[in-house]
């Protein structure tokens, strides 16, 4: 094989290779042979068919399969002897299209070649973390939305009408044709107005009752109700009304703690504040993060592949527009044009790609298979029920699981560049770190 430099401009490369003749024969011949060898024709014994019956019954679509091979040849011995690494899918083409049994096959490669990354002194990066307490006013302001949250009522005024949000406490029967079905009646049911748990029309008909009423609640039961006795019948609920409650927030007591799953009034409290603490954590990461990025963004320079410059902008501008077109639910739409903003995001994101890869790579940083399986059974969780068949198909996905161990990978080489930078912490309010949060948008 003989391969011709024809173009070496930054990171652009470009190839003229020719695959001699006699090195596509030698590979006909390898398939004719294997395919002869457990071949049978009548008139011949098993594996004896003549080598030119053969080719004239199988060159051609044999031909198809030695190119292809060749091409691949091509270019897999292209990059082992360079080193080089395309930063996208490489461009191959016959140059010979009119290419016929016998000749060299002439080849155009053209890629853009990963860049070197320069070493980067990680030591010398500085990085500012902000660590803001949780002090006991904000543990106490957090604890009274928790109670006004809560789910509790006080009894109307007596005389008082319902109104949606309420929670009604009553009596029911339900009839379909006159007659009682199963699972249709109960007593002293408390029902929030508008929590959607009844079947559609039949808290909206509630509205406006009083404690000590009686009224009928005519409903139609969904064709594609659960209960295939009921599926489109037309049902009549006879109900009592036993009590009207306004929503109020509740008692930040004992009681309430033990709502939420803590012994007392103080381990309900001291979760909240380690809540707190999470929260505050992950969002001086956030800051920190951004911080670094932008240092090592500021002090490593190196030549970009313009191909992938191009694409992420493109992906940039189509995904914003598409934030300012929430309507559209397609790719149906006129192309959408990058912006210089556009593309200084996407020479960022680049960049810093592939220095963090760069980074990541010679640290020897790697995403296990439980970190992977742990992100995914989080994601998982966002389909109740269906958590198996998520987990399935990620797992048959590549391209969702490629998805998935970036962000992870990512992370971690952001934890490893941490570690030799040289952080300073400095103490702050939870106004100022919330305003650092805002301003990461900007």
């Amino acid at each position: 094989m003989q391969v011709t430099e024809t173009l070496a401009e930054g990171l652009k490369r470009e190839y003229a290779v020719t695959v001699p003749a006699a090195d596509l024969a030698a590979k006909m011949n390898e398939k004719l042979e294997a395919a002869r060898a457990d071949f049978t024709m009548k008139g011949f014994r098993k594996g004896k068919a003549p080598a030119a019956l053969m080719k004239k019954m199988f060159g051609k679509n044999l031909m198809g399969e030695v190119l292809q091979e060749s091409v691949d040849d091509a270019m897999r011995s292209h990059f082992e002897e360079t080193g080089d690494m395309p930063s996208q899918q490489p461009e191959i083409a016959i140059k010979n299209e009119d290419f016929d049994e016998g000749q060299d096959l002439e080849l155009e490669l053209k890629y853009e070649r990963l860049p070197d990354i320069p070493e980067a002194n990680l030591a010398q990066i500085k990085v500012e973390k902000l660590v803001a307490e949780v002090s006991d006013a904000e543990v106490d302001e957090a604890m009274g939305k928790l109670a006004e949250n809560a789910q509790n009522f006080k009894p109307r005024k007596k005389g008082s009408k319902a109104k949606d949000g309420d929670q009604v406490t009553f009596d029911f029967v339900g009839t379909v044709d006159g007659e009682a079905f199963d699972g249709g009646s109960a007593e002293d049911f408390p029902l929030a107005l508008g929590s959607g748990q009844f079947i559609p029309g039949f808290e909206e008909q509630l509205v406006g009752v009083k404690a000590g009423e009686e009224k009928n609640v005519e409903v139609t039961f969904p064709a594609e109700y659960q209960a295939e006795a009921l599926a489109g019948k037309d049902a009549v609920f006879a109900c009592t009304i036993k009590e009207v409650a306004e929503p109020a927030p509740a008692e930040i007591d004992d009681e309430l703690a033990k709502k939420f799953g803590a012994e007392d009034l103080n381990a309900l409290k001291e979760q909240m504040k380690e809540r707190l603490e999470s929260e505050y954590s992950q969002a001086s990461r956030q800051v920190m993060k951004r911080n670094l990025l932008d240092a090592l963004d500021d002090k490593v320079k190196f030549e970009l592949p313009e191909g992938l410059v191009s694409a992420e902008a493109g992906q940039i501008a189509h995904q914003l527009w598409h934030e300012e077109n929430p309507d559209v639910t397609d790719h149906n739409h006129e192309p959408v044009e990058p912006t210089e903003e556009h593309n200084t995001l996407a020479e960022r994101r680049v960049r810093l790609g592939l220095l963090l890869a760069d980074i990541g790579r010679k640290a020897e940083v790697e995403v296990t298979e439980g970190e992977v399986n742990q992100a995914i059974f989080q994601q998982a969780q966002q389909y109740p029920g269906q958590e198996k068949q998520f987990f399935d198909f990620m797992k048959s996905n590549e391209q969702a699981m490629q998805q998935l161990r970036a962000p992870i990978f990512e992370d971690k080489v952001v934890d490893y560049v941490l570690e030799l930078a040289e952080t300073t912490e400095k103490s702050v309010k939870k106004e100022d770190l919330e305003k650092a949060i805002e301003a990461l948008d900007d």
